[in-house]
């Protein structure tokens, strides 16, 4: 369990992540990111992105498998924040529509829009 003054929450489970890519099928002008840091024995943590769009997920930050049975997340992932963005994505004109948030307000399909 983290400590009171963690800004990062506990890991993002699967069926969170399960859910947030069922409900980015339906949102195409919609891209979810998930933002946190990545816990590394014996050294700092890294930061961790994931990007959600038309149910796929994808990290910016590190390797992501090509198979799809495999999880995402790697083991030590914690989630911090989740944000909103107008797709397609333009780096140089990024437009966030909501957050940075708890991510478990995303399971709630009105959030998307």
């Amino acid at each position: 369990m983290n400590a009171p003054h963690d800004p990062v929450s506990p890991r993002v489970d699967g069926s969170l992540l399960a859910d947030l890519e069922e409900i980015s099928r339906t949102c195409a002008d919609r891209v979810l990111r998930l933002r946190g840091e990545l816990a590394l024995p014996a050294a700092e943590p890294e930061p961790y992105e994931l990007l959600l769009f038309r149910g796929f997920s994808s990290s910016t930050t590190h390797p992501t498998s090509f198979d799809p049975d495999q999880p995402v997340l790697p083991v030590g992932v914690r989630i911090a924040s989740a944000e909103l963005l107008r797709a397609p994505l333009n780096p140089a004109a990024e437009e966030r529509l909501a957050g940075p948030v708890d991510p478990e307000l995303f399971r709630d399909p009105k959030a998307w829009r």
